[in-house]
């Protein structure tokens, strides 16, 4: 069953530009170094600074192999802390986590 990871996060306003270009380098690295899929969501209303990821997995097991490659990487590791010190509003990140739901046999 595919995962959902839903992060949504505030950028600080005097950081924006950077943290547009970082997010990209974020998302540029974990496709093409880990067994995922990310995408950046950007606001079309709501807060204008709350940026969000959201991450296609194959399985919660899958998704934990692929949490405990990322943090085993130096190079990823560095990149999302960075990120996270220098241009996001502390406390502002939420994490929410949702699954599909199987559909009955026979139901299309």
């Amino acid at each position: 069953m595919t995962v959902y990871v839903y992060q949504t996060f505030q950028i600080k306003q005097e950081q924006f530009q950077e943290a547009l270009e970082n997010l990209n380098c974020i998302k540029n690295f974990r496709n093409e170094n880990f067994s995922h899929e990310i995408e950046i969501l950007s606001p079309i209303s709501g807060n204008d600074h709350t940026y969000s990821f959201l991450i296609k997995y194959e399985g919660l097991a899958e998704m934990e192999l692929q949490n405990k490659k990322m943090f085993e990487d130096e190079d990823y590791k560095k990149m999302i802390s960075d990120f996270f010190i220098e241009n996001t509003v502390q406390g502002s990140m939420t994490t929410q986590i949702y699954r599909t739901m199987a559909t009955p046999k026979g139901k299309n």
